[in-house]
């Protein structure tokens, strides 16, 4: 018999199937979905969980059943695990073997991690998102309205995206949308977080403008936060999201060099200038220490004529792309109104073949 049990359900499927006739182990783990504020279903018999198995984000088989699901043949899957709570019984590893789970946890020494992992079953997966952080190579070079365009490119086309600004003398990311006045949480209010935070949470409780969840700085007091607030939120961020995009300021502080260290791309925005090409070498040079992907978009026109190949090795980085001048671009974004508004401009269309290749196919975009 199939159970459906809520316990807090923060994703509506895919569910954890949880497989055992213990009534004691099932306590247990139930105790630990209610942490983890997830919804899972319940297989008493191996009958049941063989409909269930290959669709669960997460399969748990008590060590009651891991025998029989081994002789019924199941088909072998990733995020199997077997949960048991005997400790002197050498004989779960040759079962963990013959039923072909990844890990092994024995309780109660493993519910921390247990509760980690059906976390992530049902924020992402267990999959990282890719996170991309955008820099300038001078200040105005363009690094927040391309950080917003590729956000807000991304969620077009579908991908589950959040905005974070890390700048926290930038005056606000929430201004790029005239969001300044939408309730919602800003980064003041996230200064004592520490450790996992729960992605769902935190994305319900941003604001949202066009559909894409924004962590913004406020026009407050308050700037600065702890580097651990920033590694719960990228971490929760790549659990939960396909792409976050971190719009960096270009002071090297502890929370610039923990996205830096944690980004999947770094792109560096300069405009084709001979002084801007200068000071971005020293902000590339202190970059590439810290990441292993670190990209060049150079924004024209160019007073002198220089093209964006030769500032690409003069910077001795690979191009990514260039953005071509847009008119009415800076009045518009003074009124509020986000980049790539129009979805044929030219900005639009260097950040969709740049989420082509982030993502590793073309996702379908929208009209």
């Amino acid at each position: 018999m199939l159970a459906n049990v809520s316990v807090t359900a923060s994703v509506a499927a895919p569910r954890p199937l949880l497989v055992t006739a213990d009534g004691g182990l099932l306590d247990d783990l139930l105790r630990l979905a209610a942490t983890a504020g997830v919804e899972v279903d319940v297989a008493h018999d191996v009958g049941t969980a063989r409909r269930y198995w290959s669709a669960a984000s997460l399969v748990l088989v008590g060590q009651d059943l891991v025998a029989r699901c081994a002789a019924a043949r199941l088909v072998r899957r990733p995020r199997l695990i077997l949960v048991g709570n005997d400790l002197d019984d050498a004989s779960v590893w040759q079962q963990a073997v013959e039923v072909g789970a990844e890990q092994v946890a024995l309780l109660p020494d493993a519910e921390g991690w247990l509760i980690a992992a059906l976390d992530d079953a049902v924020e992402g997966g267990g999959r990282d998102g890719v996170l991309v952080a955008v820099l300038g190579g001078r200040g105005g070079a363009g690094a927040t309205t391309l950080a917003c365009a590729l956000a807000l490119t991304a969620v077009r086309r579908g991908l589950r995206t959040l905005l974070v600004d890390a700048d926290p003398l930038g005056g606000g990311i929430d201004l790029v949308f005239g969001g300044e006045l939408t309730p919602g949480l800003r980064w003041p209010d996230l200064v004592s977080t520490r450790g996992r935070l729960a992605a769902q949470a935190l994305s319900d409780a941003l604001p949202r403008f066009d559909d894409l969840p924004v962590l913004s700085w406020d026009r407050g007091e308050v700037t600065s936060v702890p580097v651990e607030a920033m590694a719960a939120v990228l971490g929760a961020a790549r659990r939960s999201c396909e792409l976050t995009v971190v719009d960096l300021p270009r002071s090297f502080d502890e929370c610039t060099v923990e996205v830096l260290s944690t980004a999947s791309t770094t792109l560096v925005v300069v405009p084709a200038e001979v002084r801007a090409t200068a000071s971005a070498g020293r902000v590339a040079t202190r970059s590439a220490l810290l990441c292993s992907d670190l990209r060049l978009v150079v924004r024209g026109p160019s007073p002198v004529d220089l093209r964006p190949a030769d500032l690409a090795r003069a910077l001795n980085l690979p191009l990514a792309f260039e953005v071509r001048a847009e008119p009415g671009l800076g009045a518009a974004l003074d009124r509020g109104e986000p980049p790539t508004a129009r979805s044929r401009s030219p900005l639009a269309a260097a950040c969709n073949d740049l989420l082509d290749t982030l993502t590793g196919s073309a996702t379908s975009r929208a009209a």
